[in-house]
């Protein structure tokens, strides 16, 4: 196996709407090999997922955590389907924009279909973090990245949004304690915003 290196954003790569993958290719040893790659290389940067593009490989995959009890899963060829007009906000950052956060809002359940590495088709109906990160991931596939989608005035370097929390919440206490993060735990990580409470 061997760690990638990762593509950060002005590489056109990031940019390209990548290819879909042959089914008849997934059960080779070269795309077999390419999948353990991937994941290695999403674990040596500690990430929550990680798309062929953000390593140079513009085809569609990705691996990602949708929850620890499962551990990572490879989707090919993703089809992602939003199941509601309702929307959540995250903070997100990107192994492939490197030292950046910004608020996102995306919706907040989505259907996801796609092959697993050994080409058998699968479907989850996702709500929450796991929809919001699988959205995340399948942007990179279509030459996406989080700050196209981002509330531009909540854009900050990792730093000061370390020490002043997030951007849309200017005026008030920063409701996210922060300062027993790890800076690899920022640099991968979402980090949800509290929902309103009444």
């Amino acid at each position: 196996m061997a760690i990638l290196k990762v593509a950060q954003m002005g590489h056109p790569v990031l940019r390209r709407v990548a290819d879909p993958i042959d089914p008849d290719i997934i059960n080779t040893p070269g795309f077999q090999q390419f999948c353990d790659d991937l994941l290695e290389t999403m674990d040596d940067y500690d990430g929550a997922g990680l798309a062929a593009p953000q390593v140079h490989h513009s085809i569609r995959v990705a691996v990602l955590t949708l929850e620890d009890d499962r551990g990572p899963e490879f989707f090919v060829n993703p089809v992602v389907t939003p199941l509601t007009d309702e929307t959540e906000r995250y903070y997100e950052g990107c192994l492939s924009v490197e030292g950046l956060r910004a608020a996102v809002d995306r919706p907040c359940r989505v259907r996801l279909e796609a092959l697993d590495r050994f080409g058998v088709p699968k479907g989850y109906e996702l709500e929450g973090f796991p929809a919001i990160v699988v959205q995340h991931e399948m942007d990179h596939l279509d030459g996406i990245l989080f700050v196209d989608r981002c509330d531009t005035s909540t854009l900050a370097f990792l730093p000061e949004y370390k020490r002043y929390g997030p951007l849309d919440e200017l005026g008030d206490e920063p409701s996210l304690d922060l300062s027993d993060l790890e800076d690899e735990d920022l640099e991968t990580e979402f980090v949800p915003l509290p929902q309103d409470v009444d």
